[in-house]
């Protein structure tokens, strides 16, 4: 999110590797009810390969690429604000513009375009992590662990709200289910006005999501202040990191993820295992992740498609949305669980293929563009020179 000359590859590579991860999570998202995204037994099929592949995402995705992208946004956040300052600019004014367009871009993903946005929240929570912007690394990472814990505490909230859990984390009713899926099957006025009356808004989000989301964004600018997600730490100490962070955590999500099996995906359980023992356990997850990518940093195909992770990201949003929902080919809760991974392979191929031919060619990627003007107020330059295309 900075100037190609000044990029941090490091920072490229995680965010290409994070954006990748996002859509294994998102795929149940876009072509099952919402109660199916954390369950098997909501919708989608309970034969042995889609169980698997529901413990699979639990156990090494869920929430944990999320968490590193939020990471990555921390940490692009305070880059900007410091580059911002060091060119005699107001780094904080172009923070929260960046933040009021990345704020309208969101709620136009999330009410024209698919419900599982994130943009909306990261900017809301980007207003707040503002006033850590210039908090010592120490002040940073206790401010983490006690958003850390209000998650924890937001979870058990939400393993007390009765019938609300077994509607939203349950097994839902037929009735229920059957105008979730008449919905997203029908045109795309019915899915906009399904969005706008049943879906959570960006408000409610941020406060459900929002103290964990600003943890990572915390623990991203710590990562950054550190030169921990810049990859100036040893090699050695990166792997150690990562050996124990996921050594550690991922058994402990395989029990879970086997415990929620046995109880038959009951409500509260699956509460239980991605709202109060995740929060725990993901920021030693996430760690784990960004010290292992870290050891694997080139400036290659992963780096650029980081580099262009905002119209990545809305173009599988928009390419999945037109294959399940009935403004597209209809396919929506017509797929069991387990066959939609097939389509990793043509997405992760596209979203790998296109962005270094296009930045051979263009400065940023469309939406990066976009957000850039509209943030900046002026107009960018896009379309990179012949000089600027040979020495690339």
């Amino acid at each position: 999110m900075t100037d190609a000359p000044s990029r941090i590859v490091a920072l490229d590579h995680l965010r290409g590797a994070a954006v990748l991860g996002i859509l294994i999570a998102n795929l149940p998202g876009f072509a099952l009810p919402v109660a199916a995204y954390f369950s098997p037994a909501a919708w989608g099929g309970t034969t042995l390969a889609d169980v698997t592949a529901w413990a699979l995402t639990y156990v090494l995705v869920e929430g944990k690429m999320r968490g590193l992208f939020a990471m990555l946004f921390g940490a692009s956040m305070l880059l900007v604000i410091d580059r911002a300052d060091a060119r005699g600019g107001n780094g904080a004014a172009l923070h929260l513009r960046r933040m009021a367009t990345l704020f309208v871009i969101g709620c136009a993903h999330l009410y024209f375009v698919w419900s599982g946005d994130i943009l909306s929240l990261y900017a809301l929570v980007g207003y707040v992590a503002l006033l850590f912007s210039a908090a010592p690394l120490r002040l940073l990472l206790f401010a983490a662990a006690a958003c850390l814990l209000i998650a924890l505490a937001n979870g058990l909230a939400i393993a007390g709200l009765g019938t609300v859990v077994e509607r939203v984390f349950g097994r839902s009713t037929p009735a229920d289910l059957a105008r979730e899926i008449a919905a997203m099957r029908g045109g795309w006025r019915s899915n906009v006005a399904w969005r706008w009356h049943e879906e959570a808004g960006p408000f409610t989000a941020f406060l459900a999501n929002g103290p964990e989301t600003l943890a990572y964004m915390l623990l991203g600018m710590a990562g950054l202040r550190s030169g921990f997600l810049t990859g100036a730490w040893p090699r050695r100490r990166y792997a150690m990191i990562a050996a124990v962070a996921l050594l550690t955590t991922l058994p402990i999500f395989a029990l879970v993820a086997a415990h929620t099996i046995v109880r038959d995906f009951d409500a509260h359980t699956v509460v239980l295992a991605s709202f109060v023992v995740s929060p725990l356990l993901r920021p030693l997850t996430v760690a784990g992740y960004a010290a292992l990518l870290l050891m694997t940093v080139q400036e290659g195909r992963v780096a650029a498609a980081g580099r262009v992770a905002l119209s990545n990201y809305l173009a599988c949003s928009i390419a999945s949305t037109a294959l399940f929902y009935g403004s597209g080919a209809g396919q929506f809760a017509r797929w069991d669980r387990a066959a939609l991974y097939l389509l990793l392979i043509p997405a992760w191929a596209a979203m790998l293929a296109w962005p270094r031919w296009w930045l051979a060619r263009f400065s940023h990627g469309p939406a990066e563009w976009l957000w850039r003007c509209a943030a900046r107020g002026t107009w960018i330059r896009f379309r990179r020179s012949s000089c600027e295309r040979d020495a690339n």
